[in-house]
C-alpha cells in the first residue's frame, strides 16, 4: 500500500473506503474479498463517477487478488449496485469501453446460471443483443436449448428475435428497474423478429432482485 494511502479495513464504508481501495497497491487484509466491498459502499453515496472508479479499481486489485474478481460478487449484491446506481453513474461506467465490455462479459456470463429450467426445457431459442454505443454495438448471442443457456459474442445462428438496447436500459431491464414493455413503447428497446416471444423472455430467467 502507498505510505500515505489509508488502511482499507473494516471500519470505513463509503467515499473514504473507495478512496482507500483507489489508492491500494494490493487489497488490504481488512477487506477480505469484493462482497465486502459490495456491503460496504451505496452508489447512492458516491458521485458520478465513482461507480466507475469503484469498477476499474475492483478489476486492477483482481489482477492481484483473485477474491476481488466481479465473478466473486454475489448474485443480490450485484443487482443491488446497479440498480442503485443513477443513470449518470451507469452512462459514467459505459462510456469507458474496456470497464463496459467487462461488466457486459461479466453480466451475459452470469445468464446460464439464471435460466429458468422448467420454463425453457422444451424451448431452443437464439437471440441476439445488440448493446448500443457511440461507434456501433457490443453483440451477445444467447441460445436457450434444453433447459440451459450459452452466450457467445459470435453471431452464428439465426435469430429467433434481435433486441436493440442501450446498456444502461439493458442494465435497468435486468434488475426489475424497468420492463421490455415499458422499454419498448417509450423506442428505448427495439424488437426485431417474434415480438411475442421477445415480451416474455425475462420469464425464463429467474433474475436476482435488489435488497
Amino acid at each position: 500500500m502507498a505510505d500515505d494511502a489509508e488502511p482499507a479495513g473494516p471500519g470505513l464504508r463509503g467515499p473514504a473506503l473507495l478512496d482507500a481501495l483507489d489508492q491500494a497497491d494490493f487489497a488490504d487484509p481488512g477487506v477480505t474479498d469484493v462482497n465486502a466491498v459490495a456491503d460496504a459502499i451505496d452508489p447512492r453515496e458516491l458521485g458520478r463517477e465513482d461507480v466507475r472508479r469503484l469498477l476499474a479499481t475492483l478489476l486492477r486489485l483482481a489482477r492481484q487478488a483473485p477474491a476481488f474478481a466481479l465473478e466473486k460478487v454475489d448474485p443480490v449484491r450485484l443487482a443491488t449496485l446497479v440498480a442503485r446506481a443513477s443513470r449518470a453513474q451507469l452512462e459514467a461506467v459505459v462510456t469507458d469501453r474496456g470497464l463496459r465490455a467487462e461488466v457486459l462479459d461479466e453480466i451475459f456470463a452470469r445468464m446460464g446460471a439464471h435460466i429458468r429450467v422448467d420454463r425453457a426445457r422444451s424451448l431452443h431459442a437464439v437471440v441476439h443483443w445488440l448493446l448500443s454505443r457511440e461507434d456501433g454495438y457490443d453483440r451477445y448471442e444467447t441460445t436457450i436449448s434444453q433447459g440451459a443457456c450459452t452466450v457467445s459474442r459470435q453471431m452464428r445462428e439465426e435469430p429467433r428475435v434481435t433486441i436493440t438496447v442501450s446498456p444502461v436500459d439493458f442494465f435497468r431491464l435486468i434488475t426489475h428497474q424497468a420492463t421490455p414493455a415499458g422499454l419498448f413503447v417509450t423506442g428505448k428497446l427495439k424488437v426485431k423478429g417474434d415480438l411475442a416471444f421477445a415480451a416474455g423472455l425475462i420469464g425464463y430467467f429467474d433474475l436476482p432482485r435488489p435488497v
